[in-house]
């Protein structure tokens, strides 16, 4: 038998699908949509190996669907076409059962090979799964995601990944007839990265050869060669590095930002994704500390965007190099996470009223707005007054950093409320 491990136990039925409680399991948004007969167009994010393709295939058969499947990596325009026409002569409609056509890795479509989708997806030829390990709001264009519900897939936890090697060892034709036992498992976890489909295949080639085998870590270490400096896209490798290249750039390195930029600028990564990150990085480590940085981030996004490879890789080394050189501050990042605990925990208070909008005579008659300030009446532009719920007066949310520019916000902040936030 040559069809592979990870295919060979691919679940079938919903009630066999690992993991994911929130769209398949008994309440799962999912599991409803199937029992009434009703499946949207929708995409399926989330990280490589955790079962996008599996999901698809359980959709259509539970819906007992036609099913066609495309990778965007080899198709194109013509083959979406193709399908497209099949659908349309058997029928397809609304209220019919018409086929999901499944593109996986749709983020790779270009902006045509989507818009070759919007009309069958719009009347109903064809109802699109579409499969991506990359944000869709970036990667799927406006028209096409607007017609399309997104489920978020998240990663295998240690007891689902265990489970799968149990189900294996227990369900498998082949692997049920030999002894295997599961000592260890923390050195295989870690070489599948959570990577479903590639633990298994890792688990498949340690116990090929044998009948009787015990699952130790150093067994795992030992027969398993890893090539440290391949780049996988879709694998472990793109998340390990681009982490390795954010923390470099975070902790002010730029001779190791440069290097996980080369690598993943030589491993053939989308010069869009990783001038995304440092965009976002520009505002969560750096922020105010140096605010130009968010400008140079945001203008290297939009240049490499038009120019492309291989001229990006200046754009996005000039960057890498200005944001690990720049003072680094991460105070509006914990800020905002402080102030959306606060909101979480004491709910919808009460806007003051001298804070509320009055567009009405009633409004102004129950007083809203009246007690209100105009800061630009006062000296220095400033008016001591509560803008904060009374339950939560003199909360203070935002902490500046140790930056020569937040300290300069300290003091000012400081002569304007005095005591009232202690900074």
């Amino acid at each position: 038998m040559n069809e592979p491990l990870a295919e060979r136990i691919r679940p079938k039925k919903l009630e066999d699908y690992i993991s994911q409680q929130h769209l398949v399991g008994k309440n799962g948004v999912l599991t409803s949509l199937i029992t009434k007969g009703i499946i949207p167009s929708l995409i399926l994010w989330g990280p490589p190996g955790i079962g996008k393709t599996t999901l698809a295939n359980i959709i259509a058969t539970e819906s007992k669907r036609p099913f066609y499947t495309l990778s965007a990596i080899s198709s194109g325009v013509k083959e979406v076409r193709e399908i497209i026409e099949k659908a349309k002569k058997g029928g397809g409609l609304f209220t019919a059962k018409n086929p999901i056509l499944f593109i996986d890795e749709i983020h790779r479509f270009s902006k045509s090979q989507q818009d070759s989708l919007l009309g069958a997806v719009e009347k109903g030829w064809i109802t699109l799964i579409g499969a991506t390990t990359e944000n869709p709001s970036f990667e799927v264009i406006p028209a096409l995601l607007s017609r399309c519900q997104v489920y978020i897939l998240n990663a295998f936890d240690k007891e689902d990944l265990i489970s799968l090697l149990k189900r294996a060892i227990e369900k498998d034709e082949i692997l049920s007839r030999k002894k295997i036992q599961l000592k260890e498992t923390a050195a295989l976890l870690q070489v599948s990265g959570g990577d479903a489909r590639k633990l298994l295949n890792i688990f498949e080639l340690l116990v090929s050869s044998e009948d009787n085998i015990v699952i130790t870590n150093d067994l795992v270490l030992n027969k398993i060669q890893k090539n440290t400096s391949h780049y996988d896209k879709t694998g472990e490798q793109h998340y390990d590095i681009v982490s390795a290249f954010i923390k470099s750039i975070r902790g002010s390195d730029p001779n190791a930002a440069v290097y996980w930029l080369a690598r993943m600028i030589e491993g053939g990564e989308d010069v869009k994704f990783i001038a995304r990150r440092m965009l976002i990085l520009a505002s969560e480590d750096i922020g105010n500390a140096n605010p130009t940085a968010l400008i140079l981030a945001n203008t290297t996004f939009q240049s490499v965007a038009v120019i492309g490879n291989p001229e990006s890789r200046i754009i996005l080394s000039q960057c890498a190099i200005y944001l690990a050189n720049s003072p680094k501050s991460n105070a509006s990042y914990v800020a905002i996470g402080a102030a959306q605990k606060l909101v979480k925990e004491t709910g919808d208070l009460s806007v003051p009223l001298a804070l509320r909008n009055a567009p009405t005579k009633l409004m102004k008659d129950l007083d809203y707005g009246k007690e209100y300030k105009y800061s630009h009446n006062y000296s220095n532009n400033f008016k001591e007054q509560e803008f904060l719920p009374k339950e939560i007066s003199g909360t203070k949310l935002y902490e500046p950093g140790n930056n020569q520019r937040e300290n300069q916000f300290r003091e000012t902040l400081k002569n304007w409320w005095k005591n009232k936030y202690e900074y």
